[in-house]
This record gives C-alpha cells, sequence and structure tokens, in this order.
C-alpha cells in the first residue's frame, strides 16, 4: 500500500498503466488529461478516484505529482508547480530523458522533494486505451536523483514501484540519457529510416515480400510522433553523437561488402551474432534474478 494521495499528470500508456497498477494500492489517485475521453475511461475502469483536466486542481491535494507527459510538457509543467504549490510536495516523473528534467527538479524551491524516473518498457501505441496494469511488471524502473531528492521521496517511490512489480535501477541523468540514446532512441530513428526507404519506393509488390524481419524492425516506427520528438529534441546532443558512431559502423560494413572481403564480412557477421548471444544471455540471467 502506498500511503499517498496520488496525482498522475497525463493518462497515456505510461500515466494510465501506473494509474491501473495502483488501482487499491494508495489512498487515492486523482487523474489529470487533456483528452475528454480519456478522462471518462480511466474514470469508468476505475483506474482514477477522481479526474480533471485542469492541472492547479489536480495538484492541489496531492501528496505526490507524477508527470507522465511528454518530456517538454514535464519540463514546462515543473515551471508552473511552484506557483501551483507554494507550500510544496512530492514530485516524481516518468519522462524518457532525465538531464533537462533533473536539472529542472534541481531548480525547485526547498520546499520540494523530487525524484527522476524512466520505465524500460512501453509499446508502439500510445494513448489510454493501450494502457495495461502489467507494464511495469519485472521490468526496469530507472531512477535518477536531483538535487531535490531525499530518502523520504526515495523510500516513497520505491515502494511503489515494488506495489507494480518493477525492478529500480539508480543511475545519474547523464548516465542514462547516454544510454537509452543507444539502446531505445537510436533504434527508433533505424526504424523510421527503414520505413520511410522502404515506402519511398511505391513498389505494390515490396508489402507481399516483406515478412517478420521487415515486420520487427520496422515496429518502432508506428511509435508516437509527439513523443519521439520530445525525447529527440531533449537528448540531442548524445543522439547526434550515436548516429555518426552508429554511420561508422555502417560505413565498415559497406566497404566489406564492396571489396568482396569475404573472410573479413563473415568475422563482421559472426561477431554481430556472438554478441546478440551474448545479449539474450544477459538479459535472460537478469531476469532471473529479478523473479
Amino acid at each position: 500500500m502506498v500511503d499517498q494521495r496520488l496525482c498522475i499528470a497525463g493518462l497515456g500508456l505510461m500515466g494510465g498503466s501506473l494509474a491501473l497498477a495502483l488501482k487499491g494500492k494508495t489512498r487515492q489517485i486523482i487523474g489529470v488529461d487533456r483528452h475528454a475521453a480519456t478522462r471518462q475511461q480511466a474514470l469508468a475502469d476505475g483506474a482514477v478516484d477522481v479526474v480533471t483536466k485542469d492541472l492547479a486542481s489536480g495538484v492541489a491535494e496531492a501528496d505526490l505529482v507524477i508527470l507522465a507527459t511528454p518530456v517538454r510538457t514535464i519540463l514546462s509543467i515543473l515551471r508552473e508547480l511552484p506557483a501551483l504549490r507554494p507550500d510544496g510536495c512530492l514530485v516524481f516523473d516518468m519522462g524518457s530523458t532525465k538531464l533537462a528534467i533533473n536539472e529542472a527538479m534541481s531548480a525547485l524551491p526547498e520546499s520540494f522533494a523530487a525524484l527522476g524516473g524512466h520505465p524500460m518498457c512501453g509499446k508502439e501505441t500510445a494513448g489510454y486505451g493501450a494502457a495495461d496494469a502489467d507494464l511495469f511488471r519485472d521490468k526496469t524502473f530507472i531512477l535518477t536523483r536531483n538535487q531535490r531528492s531525499t530518502e523520504a521521496v526515495e523510500e516513497i517511490i520505491l515502494a511503489m514501484l515494488a506495489e507494480i512489480g518493477a525492478n529500480p535501477l539508480f543511475l545519474s541523468a547523464e548516465h542514462h540519457d547516454q544510454l537509452v540514446a543507444t539502446v531505445s532512441h537510436l533504434p527508433y530513428l533505424l526504424s523510421a529510416a527503414l520505413m520511410r526507404f522502404a515506402s519511398a519506393q511505391e513498389d505494390p509488390a515490396l508489402w507481399q515480400t516483406s515478412a517478420s524481419g521487415f515486420r520487427d524492425v520496422s515496429r518502432l516506427a508506428g511509435s508516437d510522433p509527439h513523443m519521439l520528438l520530445d525525447i529527440l529534441l531533449t537528448n540531442k546532443t548524445v543522439v547526434l553523437e550515436q548516429l555518426e558512431a552508429y554511420s561508422g559502423e555502417l560505413a565498415a560494413v559497406k566497404q566489406l561488402l564492396a571489396e568482396e572481403d569475404e573472410e573479413a564480412l563473415a568475422d563482421w557477421l559472426s561477431s554481430a551474432q556472438r554478441q546478440y548471444i551474448g545479449y539474450r544471455q544477459a538479459k535472460k540471467a537478469l531476469e532471473s534474478d529479478n523473479s
């Protein structure tokens, strides 16, 4: 039981899933969302006890404000909070980039206690309709400290993560943004680039010949572009560095193929296969340790 009155701002995939996962496990859940249909459905599902489109009224009585909106909206809300809650409160976020958010949290008045967060899970389908109470179960949930982080807010968030079955991992905001650029933001861009490249061919037989390989690699292109736009722009420097490094890897294999260097090309492919097997084994071991 999380003995807090929570306000979840943003009832999309992440916020809606959190509300469903915490259903009956908190003192009260207040939902804030600008979409009337989302508010009505969340209330009908019992995901929230109270729902409003007005942020000010939503946060007014909350012990813990959870920000589950796109990143730049989170930054905007953090700037508004001191005026909305001059007495302060606990603050947590679920944004996909952390450095800018943690800097904004650090700038909050001392009456606030704040902790950054990012659940390493999701779907390519956005919105409350895709929300799932089990979305976070057995998934890594990264936590990032800032100058407003306290033992009290960490204790409450860790209790909340235990309730939803997530596995906490503390990282610095900088380290987080570096890692997710590699394993999350770069894969999205590669998937989107492949989708655009394939579609530009305008060959009706293309989709008939596509199978599981194209399906798996292109899946992330279906992600919410508004959410990804915020992610890319708030982690621009690191993403650009990763794109440059990845371009070098593509250039290397392109050269091997152009030169028909069969031995080196075979080594390149075999190395990638071994690394993939190692990755799967490491993930399996982590999942076993956390079960």
